[in-house]
């Protein structure tokens, strides 16, 4: 992590989503190819819940055992990012129908705070979590 000078954020919520979901996202876009969107939407939804509420306590949990600090506790700016991102695809998937100008709203997002997270920089020094 030091000697690229990315930070754990960075690799925790970018990095490993992506790689970790790449089958998921294949499948959901395999499908909205053949114009099946409640499926290709239901294996999105399905795959980010899956991360949320399994893998991530898991992950916590197995950090506990192995005497890893680990916490659920979020920093403002983290829990700012959660909310929203759970209102804009809340907002977006609320009236049942898409179009290419809101999944697109939806990658500039990612990209966006792909690069805060991106830009950070490893060490407490340069973490958003303190806001000195």
């Amino acid at each position: 992590i030091d000697e690229w000078n990315i930070s754990k954020e960075f690799i925790g919520i970018i990095l490993l989503p992506i790689i970790g979901n790449a089958a998921e996202h294949y499948t959901a876009i395999k499908v909205a190819m053949q114009n099946k969107m409640d499926l290709s939407l239901g294996v999105a939804a399905g795959s980010s819940c899956q991360m949320a509420l399994l893998v991530t306590p898991f992950t916590v949990m197995v950090g506990w055992w192995f005497d890893v600090e680990m916490t659920l506790n979020f920093h403002a700016f983290q829990l700012a990012v959660l909310l929203f991102s759970v209102f804009l695809v809340t907002t977006i998937l609320n009236n049942g129908q898409s179009n290419w100008l809101e999944g697109y709203v939806l990658l500039v997002t990612y990209f966006v705070v792909s690069l805060i997270y991106f830009f950070e920089g490893p060490g407490g020094s340069h973490s958003l979590a303190t806001l000195d």
